[in-house]
């Protein structure tokens, strides 16, 4: 199946693109790698009318340090953060995570703000971004706003993100050189969506700790007792268990199947150990 007919159109800058996004009575979508997108509209998953093209926008592939922070561009793709083409604010996770995101010829094109305007609730992006504390930085014709990205993802393909807006940037604080981070995703395969992803930070210098679960059903899952217990110091095995599992009993609304769950909880307590070692 091909996608339906649709107009193409290549802004050349982000005041354009708001434009053309803004435009009453036309159904458009913004594509900057397309490597989810093209597919939905050869599913016919997806129909626009237009689609509006940002992924050569200069100002949009651009990476700022600042002391606290480091800014990525929406359109800096998988790739570049796996290579390490940028200063990296994670001390390696994202550059872990990158290694994991499907295949490298689909990371050459995939971008972290089109993941992240996706939410696809098995990627890797929106888990690891919401476990780092990051912001996102949105753009509309009426100025800028941030979201963090832990509120960002509302459900499953939801966000936050106004029908007349664009993802900018990403905005991610920088760990101190004592945080300890552990990233696990479960697949059946290299390069397949996760069945269970878990991502732990823990940053004495900053007093920062989280542990988020991601393919759980909807958005971006924070185990909060689990955090609590990650950051009082190293954990025992048991009592991780028991902090996961208390977790994952508050979370009624997912209705994640028993398989699913004991995933989430083997994933959730790998990467508590891996943040411990």
């Amino acid at each position: 199946m091909k996608a339906a007919a649709v107009d193409y159109v290549r802004a050349r800058s982000l005041e354009e693109a708001l434009d053309l996004l803004a435009t009453p009575g036309v159904e458009s979508l913004v594509m900057a790698g397309g490597q989810s997108l093209v597919a939905m509209m050869n599913l016919r998953i997806a129909a626009p009318e237009r689609v509006i093209d940002i992924a050569r926008l200069r100002e949009l592939g651009e990476v700022v340090e600042d002391d606290d922070a480091v800014t990525f561009g929406a359109c800096v793709t998988h790739a570049a953060i796996e290579d390490g083409r940028f200063a990296d604010p994670s001390r390696g996770l994202m550059a872990k995570a990158a290694q994991t995101l499907a295949y490298r010829a689909i990371r050459t094109r995939g971008t972290l703000g089109g993941s992240l305007a996706l939410a696809d609730p098995a990627a890797e992006w929106p888990v690891v971004l919401a476990a780092l504390g990051a912001q996102a930085v949105l753009r509309g014709r009426g100025g800028q706003r941030r979201v963090p990205c832990g509120d960002f993802v509302t459900g499953i393909f939801e966000t936050r993100l106004a029908d007349d807006e664009i993802v900018e940037a990403v905005r991610i604080p920088k760990l101190s050189g004592e945080a300890r981070w552990g990233y696990v995703k479960l697949a059946r395969k290299a390069g397949e969506f996760a069945l269970a992803l878990a991502v732990a930070v823990v940053d004495p210098v900053r007093e920062y700790r989280a542990v988020v679960l991601g393919a759980a059903e909807g958005a971006p899952l924070p185990l909060g007792e689990t955090s609590r217990l990650l950051g009082e110091g190293r954990c025992e095995r048991t009592a991780a268990r028991a902090a996961i599992a208390a977790d994952l009993d508050a979370a009624t609304a997912r209705h994640i199947a028993p398989f699913r769950r004991g995933l989430h909880a083997v994933a959730a307590l790998r990467a508590i150990e891996e943040a411990q070692r």
